[in-house]
């Protein structure tokens, strides 16, 4: 967290800032401002975008930046009076980077030589007694928090509070008020759709007239580890003996998104079992066709085009005959059966023979059946209109050759 080297840094911005430093602020008096975008003295790696962003950090890890209002602030009235009662409300935003973690973190402070701040840590630095890795801490010129929770925000709903993520990458706006007669200190945080809770998150008690003097800065100070994030300021306001201006939050600026993109639950969990299903669905889909493809796979071979008969498609005759299903069935010779079929297009009613081959014997049989039957023509005769081989496998996996000859009879349907 930002620390005692503040002390060094302010002591050259008292002899350094220029009063007549133009900036844009809405103002209602010299006691309150609102600044939207504005400019400001900066310092290391703080930067204002060109949409009116205040970056304190980049993309940089173990880097530090600095922002403060232009001129100085008067708390008291007049000399050795009491410091007067003021409140200061920003909005802001933890942008994780590479990861849903940060380290170090962001403070709001007061401070001519020694520190008021309000911090929001995003990390959980033991030296320093800090409770957790997302908290809010009131700090009195020392590291470790006069007074710290964790993040969280008073539901009026059902009066718990609430818990929230500093680096969710979401916008909040912080409220501190410290009122001079009680000299209490109070720190409220909320969601930015949220107005005011109307309970703190923490209080403390401390006489800050003992401790700021005047004139003095306000500003805001951050700084990154080795897991950085983008620690952003989107518009602040405040008021001395009076409330501080509210921000109109259609005025502000957008959050930047870099980095990990938080992702819905539900698609975290649907995304995976959507693509294991078309995963599923696709190698279903190409075994179907594959198995489709086998089913009327055929074999082709150099000879069979020195003869004429007409050659049918295995699938052809699958349909023909009904599946070579028993009730077609003609009737069964030495080396196959017949069947009743009709050809899908022609209608004609005709005569398949299957013959089932695994021995180099049938095939040279059927080879010569079919060419021998095929050249023939004769009244007395079965003519022989064409034929067709299939490729399968049988259970044992042996692979064996499906013949079909196809005859008629002499009928049409």
């Amino acid at each position: 967290m930002p620390g005692m080297e503040h002390l060094y840094f302010l002591l050259q911005l008292l002899f350094s800032m220029a009063l007549n430093l133009l900036f844009s602020t809405t103002a209602a008096g010299e006691d309150q401002f609102i600044q939207y975008g504005s400019i400001l003295n900066l310092d290391g790696a703080a930067t204002v975008t060109a949409d009116g962003v205040l970056e304190l950090t980049n993309h940089t890890v173990h880097i530090k930046g600095h922002a403060f209002y232009p001129t100085p602030w008067q708390f008291r009235k007049s000399p050795g009076e009491i410091v007067q009662s003021f409140s200061v409300t920003f909005v802001f935003g933890i942008v994780p980077i590479s990861s849903d973690e940060c380290t170090d973190g962001m403070s709001f402070l007061v401070s001519p030589t020694e520190d008021f701040s309000v911090e929001l840590d995003s990390s959980q630095n033991d030296e320093f007694k800090d409770i957790d890795d997302n908290h809010i801490g009131i700090n009195i010129n020392s590291l470790t928090s006069l007074q710290s929770k964790p993040a969280a925000f008073y539901d009026e709903k059902n009066g718990m509070f609430k818990n929230l993520s500093l680096v969710s990458g979401k916008e909040m706006q912080v409220w501190v008020d410290y009122d001079c007669e009680t000299t209490h200190i109070n720190v409220t945080l909320a969601p930015l759709s949220l107005a005011k809770p109307s309970k703190p998150l923490l209080s403390a008690t401390y006489n800050l007239s003992t401790l700021l003097e005047d004139p003095s800065y306000i500003g805001f100070s951050a700084s990154t580890g080795p897991i950085n994030c983008l620690y952003c300021v989107l518009g602040w306001s405040m008021g001395i003996d009076h409330p501080a201006p509210l921000i109109d939050i259609t005025k502000l600026p957008k959050l930047p998104h870099v980095g990990k993109k938080h992702h819905s639950k539900v698609l975290e969990i649907i995304l995976p079992i959507a693509t294991a299903m078309f995963i599923l669905l696709v190698g279903t889909i190409i075994i179907l066709l594959v198995w489709w493809r086998m089913r009327y796979a055929e074999i082709h071979e150099d000879w069979e085009a020195e003869f004429g008969p007409h050659r049918f498609s295995y699938k052809d005759l699958f349909h023909a005959t009904d599946g070579f299903k028993n009730k077609n069935l003609l009737g069964q010779g030495g080396f196959g059966k017949v069947y009743k079929a009709v050809l899908p297009v022609s209608k004609l009613e005709v005569a398949v023979k299957r013959v089932s081959h695994e021995s180099k014997q049938g095939m040279k049989e059927f080879i010569a059946e079919v060419v021998s039957i095929g050249r023939l023509r004769h009244r007395n005769l079965v003519q022989l209109l064409g034929y067709c081989r299939r490729k399968g496998f049988k259970s044992s996996k042996v692979l064996h050759l499906a013949y079909c000859i196809c005859m008629t009879d002499g009928r049409k349907s």
